[in-house]
């Protein structure tokens, strides 16, 4: 039987989820040097940063639900360099500018391995890098295009596989190609926003949980329980922004889901490979995402239902039971050997999509107000550079950091319902249709129904 829900299988099979016991809500009024709204990872790590450099500082983290209640603790734990935006930051702001940013990404991918080792925090990490896999001849000419534009991005240590292999490495069925980076590592993403609190209250950040946050203003945050003043106010909210007064419109809380199959045993594992612990995607319009788990199970996600009408979002990581079988079909399309296996548990979550798909740190200095995210399902590292970001510029420094062409970035606003309900379904209606026409035809390049979608969509 699937467990579907619990918020997500990293909760459902953790022996201390929820946390400890919970964390006291606010109960009245309150003052901080910085308010930070939102306990996932963006929050956490900002909170976690600036008490490192100004410990000192009275730093207040706000959450609605409990710590990894979000994102954080439903991901897919691919801990890697990808980061949303960077082509178009460097159209706006030139190929070396985004250069610097890509290599940033690749430095956040060992800083919080690295943190994560300083704080005790084990969740599971094991550094086999991120392994891209083409399985139609369209899918092979984007993968080829896409390894070329992270060399001259300066990835140079990416490496090009083709079909005998990438199927040497994992075994996936109709494998024509791939492409690995060494940037990468699978972890548990539970375990990591778990430590993670922990270790910012041994720095004295103050973390109030079941406090929901129905509007920000400048150095100030409201609640239902009192409201705290501090000269920042930082949101961190991903996909959850859309519930906060005046940010229905900011971004699109967009769903992704996911399976678990029950432990393989070894002679599964001797026929499938996957034995150098690499994170699995692939380049397919509508992209699906994998990790063999520190026990055995094969966890992969990928788009379901990609919106709910009026930015909701889900109610404790319930999904679908069609989502739950095109996600069945889609691992057994993958790996044939897995026909018929147990899927032990199934969840979904939500990620934050701005209107032209670009991640962003901002602070406004007059005001007070910052924010960081858009990630659009790359934050598990992306949330630690912006956290550091953030850091930056709270404390007035200016930095490597400070100056990355996503800071300050503006970006227009999704359009209202129900254009904006009607979009995102036309949009990945012909992401699915595309990705089912270059696998039965086996054109060599990519239709042009999915060309016609990233335009209007604004990913590229």
């Amino acid at each position: 039987m699937t467990i579907n829900g619990g918020i997500s299988f990293w909760y459902a099979t953790d022996e201390t989820a929820p946390p400890h016991p919970p964390r006291a809500p606010l109960t009245g009024n309150a003052t901080a040097d910085v308010v930070i709204v939102g306990g996932g990872y963006t929050g956490l790590w900002t909170a976690y940063y600036l008490k490192t450099a100004a410990p000192d500082l009275r730093v207040t983290v706000l959450e609605q639900k409990f710590c990894g209640y979000g994102a954080s603790g439903r991901n897919g734990g691919w801990l890697y360099n990808g980061i949303a935006g960077r082509d178009r930051y460097a159209a706006l702001h030139g190929h070396q500018a985004a250069q610097r940013l890509q290599r940033a990404m690749n430095g956040t991918v060992t800083e919080v391995i690295d943190i994560a080792a300083k704080e005790g925090i084990d969740a599971d990490i094991h550094r086999g890098g991120v392994l891209e896999v083409a399985r139609t001849p369209a899918q092979l000419s984007r993968l080829k295009a896409f390894h070329t534009a992270e060399l001259a991005f300066g990835e140079t240590d990416r490496e090009l596989y083709d079909a005998t292999d990438t199927r040497a490495r994992i075994d996936i069925a109709d494998a024509v190609g791939s492409s690995w980076t060494p940037h990468g590592a699978r972890i548990h993403p539970l375990k990591l926003v778990k430590g993670l609190a922990a270790a910012c209250e041994r720095l004295g950040v103050t973390i109030h949980e079941s406090t929901p946050v129905a509007e920000i203003a400048p150095r100030r945050a409201l609640t239902p329980y009192g409201t705290v003043r501090a000269p920042y106010v930082l949101r961190c909210t991903e996909g959850f922004t859309a519930a906060l007064k005046g940010q229905k419109r900011s971004w699109l809380p967009m769903n992704s889901s996911m399976i678990a199959t029950a432990p393989l045993p070894p002679e599964v594992w001797e026929q499938i490979g996957w034995s150098g612990g690499a994170t699995l995607g692939d380049m397919a319009h509508a992209y699906m995402y994998a990790q063999r788990t520190a026990d055995d199970r094969i966890a992969i996600g990928g788009r379901g239902v990609p919106y709910r009408y009026g930015s909701r979002t889900d109610n404790d990581g319930r999904t679908q039971p069609a989502t739950i079988d095109s996600l069945t079909n889609l691992l057994t399309s993958f790996f044939p050997v897995l026909t018929g296996v147990e899927i032990t548990h199934a969840w979904s979550g939500v990620l934050g999509v701005p209107r032209d798909w670009c991640a962003t740190v901002t602070l406004d200095a007059r005001t007070g107000l910052g924010w960081a995210g858009g990630y659009v399902g790359s934050g598990v590292a992306t949330s630690n550079l912006a956290a550091r970001t953030l850091r930056d510029l709270v404390l007035g420094d200016r930095t490597e950091l400070t100056t990355l062409p996503w800071v300050n970035h503006r970006v227009r606003r999704w359009e209202p319902e129900p254009f904006r309900w009607l979009g995102v379904q036309a949009l990945y209606a012909a992401y699915r249709e595309a990705d089912r026409r270059e696998a039965t035809t086996h054109t060599p390049t990519t239709t042009p129904l999915a060309r016609l979608a990233d335009r209007i969509s604004g990913r590229h």
